[in-house]
């Protein structure tokens, strides 16, 4: 089983109350391979709601207490990022899944990049909240930009 980002699969959730649909990734949902989730609103935030960014850091250094996740409005959601990233972490466990494609760059979800904490759309290499979380419990995560072949053939999607 696998879980997918909410808006990645057409669910209308991101900041901005839009959505990221990738038809191919629904289709896994359609297909029951697949569950969905966003950690942003498993950690009580609104749709809609400012842009944030990691400030200081990535997640790793968010869930370290090194750095937080900060709106454009200089506003301190790090505790709801921190608390998605549990949820998110309890129904993987729940639903015993080893991979996931969460939303590229996100603070919360990113996976390898994320903006680099000054609303500039400058991107720099780290991860997000749930996506640095997942990791240190040896959950396998992917963005919809790097999804590995193998995942696809697991799933019966060739």
């Amino acid at each position: 089983m696998i879980l997918i980002s909410s808006c990645l699969i057409g669910e209308p959730v991101r900041y901005d109350g839009q959505h990221q649909l990738k038809g191919n990734l629904k289709t896994l949902l359609e297909k029951g391979v697949a569950i969905h989730a966003c950690p942003e609103l498993l950690g009580g935030l609104p749709i809609p709601r400012p842009p944030a960014e990691i400030i200081g850091g990535d997640g790793f250094d968010v869930l370290k207490g090194h750095a937080k996740v900060m709106t454009q409005h200089g506003e301190d959601v790090t505790p709801m990022y921190i608390e998605g990233a549990k949820r998110t972490l309890a129904l993987i466990e729940k639903n015993d899944i080893h991979a996931v494609i969460l939303k590229a760059n996100s603070p919360s979800c990113g996976s390898g990049e994320i903006y680099n904490g000054h609303f500039d759309g400058v991107k720099v290499s780290g991860d997000g909240v749930t996506s640095a979380l997942l990791k240190q419990n040896g959950i396998q995560v992917y963005d919809e930009l790097n999804v590995p072949d193998t995942l696809w053939s697991n799933c019966d999607m060739i």
